[in-house]
């Protein structure tokens, strides 16, 4: 048996303004962006690298959606970011203001620090210590 995960919605407010933040501030890329109807589109992004998995970028249908934009796991770091060089990427997101949580530590799996998305979700920025990503 042979299986993954192809994608994890990421509930948000707005679909244009998700893209912006995921393009231009986390250099995502755009995989696709198709109109479903006049208020849902299907958004993927996804981090550049192995493309195994994408954010399904799902905008708030109700009042009960729009409470978990940005809660969607009730403060716990929700999705953890791989990369090959952490400080390169820290120092890049922090120089477009990109806001860290929680400072750079060295655990015994990496390097990692915690920052916050658009919507205020919490993320891992991590160098595996294997630096395989």
């Amino acid at each position: 048996m042979q299986q993954h995960i192809a994608h994890i919605a990421l509930v948000v407010r707005d679909y244009d303004e998700a893209i912006e933040f995921y393009t231009k501030k986390l250099s995502f890329e755009l995989v696709e962006d198709t109109v479903l109807s006049d208020v849902k589109r299907w958004v993927l992004v996804r981090p550049k690298g192995d493309g195994a998995c994408c954010l399904l970028l799902a905008k708030a249908a109700n009042e009960e959606q729009s409470s978990r934009i940005g809660n969607q796991t009730g403060g716990r770091v929700f999705l953890f970011l791989f990369t090959d060089d952490f400080y390169r990427d820290y120092e890049n997101m922090q120089s477009i203001g990109i806001e860290f949580v929680r400072p750079p530590s060295v655990e015994e799996y990496g390097t990692v620090a915690v920052f916050k998305d658009l919507y205020g979700n919490l993320w891992d920025l991590i160098e595996s210590r294997e630096s395989g990503v």
